[in-house]
């Protein structure tokens, strides 16, 4: 009898977690928050830089962020859609504070099914430089405004910031390809820190990190 108990708690268990699972999935697309890109980023089909780039998100554009996944979260408009780094996302001043985020949790232990659920008013991300990466300054010396790129991550194109980039900062010494035209042609190979790039001072217009 207690073995069949200790069953039937469980499947109910179970079918709670799948119906709260499902509850958080299908959130309504109201729940989404508005924020802006706030450097050229990567749009990825999926939340890692192991996904394949599927455009590029300009610095001061507008999207929609949906949920996240460890560092990146899902975003969308009406030109594009799909996964950037939380680290370039800044939430704008006509987000909805009251919105709520829902976590949800479900393990089955010694002593049975245990699961937990919850809302809150979840911080939005604060934009510092990750450590690894490598950010392309507007002046010498590392000052002014600046992008900045992970490993395996990669702009064909500058967008805005093209024919801007004087100083580049590589604190792990990765390898940084800067050229002087789009589709990362023409290009010289960083793998240290420059304070000024010197006769390739605001000539490049395609990056990437490898």
């Amino acid at each position: 009898m207690r073995r069949q108990t200790r069953k039937l708690l469980l499947n109910i268990a179970t079918g709670i977690a799948v119906a709260m699972a499902a509850t958080v999935v299908f959130l309504p697309a109201t729940q989404a928050a508005p924020a802006e890109a706030t450097a050229n980023v990567n749009v990825r089909s999926g939340p890692g830089t192991n996904y394949r780039v599927v455009d590029t998100l300009m610095r001061g554009t507008s999207v929609d962020v949906g949920s996240c996944r460890g560092n990146f979260c899902e975003v969308r408009n009406r030109r594009t859609s799909g996964w950037v780094s939380a680290n370039y996302l800044s939430r704008t001043s006509g987000s909805n504070s009251s919105q709520p985020n829902f976590s949800f949790g479900f393990s089955v232990g010694s002593d049975g099914p245990s699961f937990s659920f919850g809302t809150g008013n979840q911080r939005p991300p604060v934009v510092r430089p990750v450590a690894r990466d490598v950010c392309f300054y507007d002046r010498n010396r590392y000052r002014g405004q600046r992008f900045c790129l992970s490993r395996g991550e990669s702009l064909r194109n500058l967008g805005d910031f093209a024919n801007r980039v004087s100083s580049i900062r590589n604190p792990d010494g990765l390898r940084v390809d800067v050229c002087a035209r789009p589709r990362f042609r023409d290009c010289r190979t960083y793998t240290t820190s420059a304070s000024n790039l010197r006769n390739f001072n605001n000539t490049i217009v395609s990056a990437r990190v490898r």
